[in-house]
């Protein structure tokens, strides 16, 4: 295990541990609801070291290079990330704050419903560790184009710095809601929800791929 958090935590089960010291209770509360995630963004220990622990870009988590496959365990370590200005991603608890790579996104989401509110488009995500997410003003959704391919790729902001990779099968089905909208006095591409229209490409752009 890396510096600083080795010691005082031993494993990832002792890290686990201090977590869910630090956190309470993660699990339901007393009428059923959801509790509320830890306030991480208030939280200001020092830096403890890295550990050698990657959330790799299909959305696996890995301790020592090997999945963990206790889902609790993962959902568990996801209610304490934080993306910090220096671009990084730690485990934050009142006590320490840990250092962990990602590959590309924090979380994937797996799936995408599209309701209607006030007349308006709203798309809800779920991520692959239960996250439900409505792209908004406060969620943007943004996306990229990447490879020789040319892929693209959106990501959605799930909370504080932290990005959600929609799969290539969830995008398939954003796809299907495209519309052309004029921003700034252009053509461009765009996905509505909840009153925010986010530009995917000019439609130049998708007329020359031939879309």
């Amino acid at each position: 295990m890396a510096s600083g958090a080795a010691g005082e935590t031993g494993d990832v089960a002792g890290l686990a541990a201090l977590i869910a010291r630090a956190a309470g209770d993660l699990g339901r509360a007393g009428d059923g609801s959801p509790r509320a995630l830890p306030p991480v963004e208030r939280w200001n220990p020092p830096f403890c070291g890295d550990l050698d622990m990657e959330i790799r870009a299909d959305g696996t988590w890995t301790y020592l290079g090997t999945p963990i496959d206790r889902q609790p365990l993962v959902r568990l370590f996801s209610t304490v990330l934080r993306r910090d200005e220096d671009g990084r991603t730690y485990l934050v608890t009142p006590a320490e704050k840990v250092g962990i790579r990602v590959a590309d996104a924090h979380f994937i989401a797996v799936e995408v419903t599209r309701t209607g509110r006030a007349g308006e488009p709203v798309l809800t995500f779920r991520t692959q560790l239960g996250d439900v997410v409505e792209a908004g003003p406060d969620h943007p959704l943004r996306f990229t184009v990447e490879g020789p391919q040319a892929q693209l790729k959106p990501y959605l902001l799930v909370r504080g710095r932290l990005e959600a990779l929609v799969s290539r099968a969830v995008a398939y089905d954003l796809a299907e809601w495209f519309e052309t909208v004029e921003i700034d006095g252009r053509a461009m591409i765009a996905l509505r929800s909840a009153g925010a229209v986010f530009p995917v490409m000019p439609a130049s752009d998708l007329a020359a791929d031939g879309g």
